[in-house]
């Protein structure tokens, strides 16, 4: 089975969609959505809308630090994405708000564990930078397949018998064997608000059959996002973000 991987959509209506066009033809048999629906982009509530469909269909959809912002005022955003917050919250009806409230902080499926953040502590939002960071997820779960959104740059990191953890290479396009003899942690890149340098749309595919993971990108129209950002007044910050990759 080959399940693709989204995360960290952010409200990014021209990326979501240019990833959901690459899909196509790939044998898709499952969408999983790894967090962040909303927050930062200008369309939060045809990309709720979409998802909706999606779960619908058979998709799963974890919650996201800012899926779960929209409803508690209380947890932490830097200051640019709390007036992004503020400006989402309004543009969402009650159905659509109670949607991401309602979204659960993991899902397993088969021999995989999903989270928006690190598996230690879902709910406190920590960011897998490196192996040191990675290393808690391995120890806190037994599942040998760990993939995570929330850092907006793709990763991914190996935990050999002895528990050791270290970084491994990730290149757009190329398959990555899963060895067995080793446990794996994936961070997927952001659809809508990628950070590595790469103004591409990022998500992945993983094949349970072929024990494979492949990091892809996708070009999409940046500009019309750009656009639409500057029209709504949300912060200029978030359309160089954009138009930089960062």
């Amino acid at each position: 089975m080959r399940i693709a991987l989204l995360t960290d959509i952010h409200a990014n209506r021209e990326a979501f969609e240019a990833v959901l066009a690459d899909l196509a033809g790939r044998a898709i048999a499952r969408i999983g959505i790894l967090g962040d629906v909303v927050g930062y982009g200008p369309d939060p509530a045809w990309c709720v809308e979409k998802v909706r469909a999606l779960v619908g269909a058979g998709a799963f959809c974890i919650k996201g630090n800012h899926d779960s912002a929209l409803s508690d005022p209380s947890e932490h955003l830097n200051i640019t994405a709390r007036r992004a917050m503020n400006w989402t919250r309004p543009l969402l009806d009650a159905d659509q708000q109670a949607f991401l409230a309602a979204l659960p902080l993991r899902h397993a499926e088969a021999d995989a564990l999903f989270v928006h953040a690190s598996v230690n502590d879902p709910a406190d939002w920590l960011y897998v930078t490196d192996a040191t960071s990675a290393m808690p997820s391995f120890r806190v779960c037994t599942a040998r397949l760990i993939l995570v959104g929330h850092r907006h740059v793709p990763a991914l990191y190996s935990c050999d018998m002895a528990g050791r953890v270290k970084a491994q290479r990730v290149a757009a396009g190329q398959a990555v064997p899963l060895i067995r003899s080793r446990r794996w942690l994936g961070v997927v890149g952001s659809v809508g608000q990628p950070r590595d340098g790469v103004a591409q749309a990022s998500y992945a595919i993983l094949d349970l059959v072929q024990n494979e993971l492949t990091f892809r990108r996708v070009t999409y129209d940046v500009q019309k996002t750009v656009g639409k950002l500057r029209a709504a007044g949300l912060p200029e910050s978030l359309a160089m973000r954009l138009n930089w990759g960062t």
